[in-house]
């Protein structure tokens, strides 16, 4: 896996993964920044979310659930000094479909946290304390 990071101005950044896609990453107005796109540390917790939920999804549709939507929600809290790391993530998953089991659907958000969502291992590894809540409409 690769990236490539090209400063673009101020403290901004255009952000360019091995597989071609890229976007603009910008620091807060008081930090020097423009506000010109999310922060790399929301990147972090973005890439969690979205690694949890491909797990998710995934599993889901291997136990053939009737999945119609997935929406994760995040809240990060961080360190109050330098470095300022995470220190406590919560995930709340909101799984909709026909005829879900629920059982299913929880064991699939804990297998992912458990077992196979990398940035959650990497993360927990750090010592950040993640958990995570389900909830089936």
């Amino acid at each position: 896996m690769k990236a490539r990071i090209v400063w673009h101005e101020a403290v901004s950044f255009v952000v360019e993964s091995g597989s071609g896609h890229a976007l603009l990453v910008d620091g807060a107005p008081d930090q020097g920044g423009c506000n010109l796109g999310p922060r790399p540390m929301e990147l972090i917790l973005m890439g969690l979310g979205g690694c949890a939920s491909f797990d998710v999804v995934t599993i889901l549709k291997k136990q053939r659930q009737e999945i119609l939507d997935c929406v994760c929600d995040l809240e990060a809290n961080r360190a109050n000094a330098v470095p300022a790391v995470f220190t406590k993530i919560i995930m709340h998953f909101r799984i909709s479909g026909n005829n879900l089991d629920a059982s299913k659907v929880a064991r699939a958000v804990a297998l992912s946290a458990e077992k196979y969502c990398s940035a959650s291992r990497m993360l927990e590894d750090a010592g950040v304390e993640l958990s995570h809540t389900v909830t089936i409409n």
